[in-house]
């Protein structure tokens, strides 16, 4: 009896680690903040309906199919959906495309202050107005943008 336990114990003792390793890899392989594969971007442009626009597989040399780079395609969305819907639509569009691409977050500033301009354009200079839309989108940037 002793030595089937000793070797129950010897078989968990040399397989547990062995597990244990392999599913703390693969758990880690697969988490929020790491850069998206080529797998993810393929993943992505299969889900979605046509495979062009923000957030999808953009070809060889970083260009959207329009022949844009990734942020200005982004700044024509933006601007697309603060003039068909609200800044808030424009604005919740910029975080989830930070958030679905991180390659984005070095423009995410410059996109947020030119949309906070624009809303105070749409809205005939309406700061007031404009600023109640502001959430902390890269850093304050869309308020800074209404405020100048």
């Amino acid at each position: 009896m002793k030595q089937l336990l000793r070797r129950i114990g010897q078989t968990v003792a040399l397989t547990l680690p062995v597990v244990l390793v392999t599913t703390g890899t693969l758990a880690v392989t697969r988490v929020p903040w790491a850069p998206p594969t080529g797998l993810d971007q393929q993943v992505v442009a299969a889900s979605s309906g046509d495979g062009a626009g923000i957030g999808r597989s953009a070809g060889a040399a970083g260009k959207t199919p329009d022949g844009l780079a990734p942020q200005d395609a982004l700044r024509v969305a933006m601007l697309d959906e603060l003039r068909e819907h609200s800044p808030a639509a424009a604005l919740d569009l910029l975080e989830r495309s930070m958030r679905e691409q991180p390659s984005l977050t070095p423009y995410c500033t410059s996109l947020a202050t030119e949309l906070g301009r624009a809303t105070v354009k749409k809205y005939q200079g309406d700061v007031q107005r404009a600023r109640s839309f502001a959430r902390p989108v890269c850093d304050g940037s869309f308020a800074a943008g209404i405020a100048g």
